[in-house]
């Protein structure tokens, strides 16, 4: 299954595509990675269905990621009297730990002391996906007295978000702990974790991980975005949570900040995945609105590592549909004119280290000596990464004997991975190189490829070499 674009899109399973056939059909319509949300299933779901997507990669012959989205702390106020009630602007609203009654006109339950603890006068607090806004006026005696800035309908365990305040929980809740521990036991590719704030809840993650899973952090909160460059270098990848991100901060400055985070992972070569209302209308039409479709072409024009899908594909009417029109919209911006513009104009010089020099120099060498392919031999997956850093116009081709990293890379921009022993000699890496670009169909004899490498063979996170091998009359290579 070899794919025609540079872009990956994520699919995110639920009620309406958990079924073996139905990820099989995502899969061939365009579905890279498969993300499986935390917040909805059980851990004996989780199991059942990485065991469906790894059953349809075995049937594909083809590597599939799996993300395992982990909730995050959830703040939800508690219920009302009469199920919901509606708070008018200007009037006076309370928040406290009283938990024996229900809410009223004039107050509710919140059960997050550590909120109460932490508000301070003139912070906002955002209800319902920030459709009320109430303002703190008074804190103490273990309660928030505000002023209704944005009044409504408040009904019963509606969310809570607080743009102004940071609060001193970290981003991996008793829940989050299950579900974290439960995810690397069934061997998921990727843990994205949700409310990231500071840097710290990213190592608090990495310690538990240990390596096992590739670390995604999802900025949505206005505190990640303040110490952006110390998460991102602290994570494997990131995830522009547009949803939250645009509750929590005003919605004109989010596209701005999109840009932002793609060009900051670009320059730190960390994967970058723009998600959330991406094709939001076809959750109930079989077509997208044109603003949609020139929203995921944006991402795919800023170069942005993979798009994602959420209830289009979990939940929506049309998740094959969603799928196969996030694929025909990539496939035509990457053939657009001004595509290799754009991306080559966003270019980052290389670090000053032999492997991200030999990846740019590879780029430039492929690219003036029209080479078929580049094929990156790898073992941890940075070398991959490194090369897809550059977004060079030839395809790459990532070899690897460890098959968690061939399935980790599925996430990464442009990489086809293959799964192969690791060579035993230069010969061996040449003719190996050469063999499967030509059997996945980058490479006819005659044409040369560039391969990329560390020597001694088999050593991680070491590529040293460059070479130029062509592609003889039985596949194999010559250099």
């Amino acid at each position: 299954m070899r794919r025609i674009r540079r872009a990956k899109i994520l699919a995110t399973l639920g009620p309406a595509s958990h079924e073996e056939k139905m990820i099989e059909e995502l899969a061939k319509a365009g579905a890279d990675v498969f993300r499986i949300n935390m917040s909805h299933a059980s851990h004996e779901l989780l199991h059942q269905t990485v065991a469906r997507i790894r059953a349809v990669e075995a049937r594909l012959e083809h590597p599939i990621g799996i993300l395992a989205d982990l909730q995050g702390p959830k703040l939800r106020v508690w219920k009302f009297a009469g199920g919901s009630v509606n708070l008018v602007p200007g009037q006076t609203f309370t928040l406290d730990s009283e938990q024996n009654d229900q809410g009223n006109a004039e107050r509710v339950y919140l059960p997050h002391p550590e909120i109460i603890e932490s508000v301070s006068v003139g912070d906002r607090l955002l209800l319902d996906d920030g459709k009320l806004q109430l303002k703190a006026t008074k804190v103490g005696g273990g309660a928030i007295e505000t002023e209704v800035v944005y009044g409504g309908k408040l009904s019963d365990k509606k969310g809570v978000s607080l743009p102004d305040t940071l609060l001193p929980t970290g981003a991996l809740t008793e829940k989050d702990h299950a579900d974290l521990l439960e995810a690397l036991k069934a061997e998921v590719d990727w843990i994205a974790l949700s409310f990231v704030q500071r840097p710290e809840d990213i190592i608090d993650v990495r310690k538990i991980v240990q390596g096992r899973a590739g670390v995604m952090a999802k900025i949505e909160k206005p505190q990640a975005i303040e110490r952006l460059e110390e998460i991102v270098k602290l994570s494997d990848a990131i995830m522009v949570a547009r949803g939250d991100l645009g509750v929590e901060l005003p919605l004109e400055t989010v596209p701005g900040l999109q840009k932002r985070m793609i060009r900051m992972c670009r320059r730190y070569g960390k994967p970058v995945i723009v998600a959330t209302q991406m094709l939001e209308s076809m959750i109930t039409s079989p077509v997208p609105t044109r603003a949609e479709v020139s929203d995921v072409s944006i991402a795919v024009f800023e170069g942005a590592d993979a798009v994602m899908l959420s209830a289009e594909s979990a939940s929506g009417q049309y998740p094959v549909e969603a799928v196969a029109t996030m694929n025909k919209v990539a496939v035509a911006v990457e053939g657009d004119a001004n595509y290799r513009a754009i991306i080559r104009a966003a270019q980052t010089e290389p670090e000053a280290t032999a492997a991200d020099a030999i990846s740019a120099a590879t780029r430039q060498v492929a690219e003036t000596l029209d080479l078929a392919a580049i094929v990156t031999y790898t073992a941890s997956g940075s070398t991959g990464i490194r090369a897809a850093r550059e977004r060079p116009s030839k395809p790459i081709i990532a070899l690897s004997p460890n098959l968690r990293t061939i399935r980790r890379l599925s996430v990464v921009w442009g990489i086809h991975c293959v799964q192969t022993e690791d060579a035993v000699n230069l010969e061996d890496m040449v003719d190996r190189a050469c063999v499967i670009a030509y059997q996945e169909g980058f490479a006819r004899p005659g044409d040369r490829i560039a391969i990329t490498a560390g020597v001694p063979l088999g050593t991680p996170g070491a590529t040293n070499m460059l070479r130029i091998a062509f592609v003889r009359q039985d596949g194999a290579g010559s250099s």
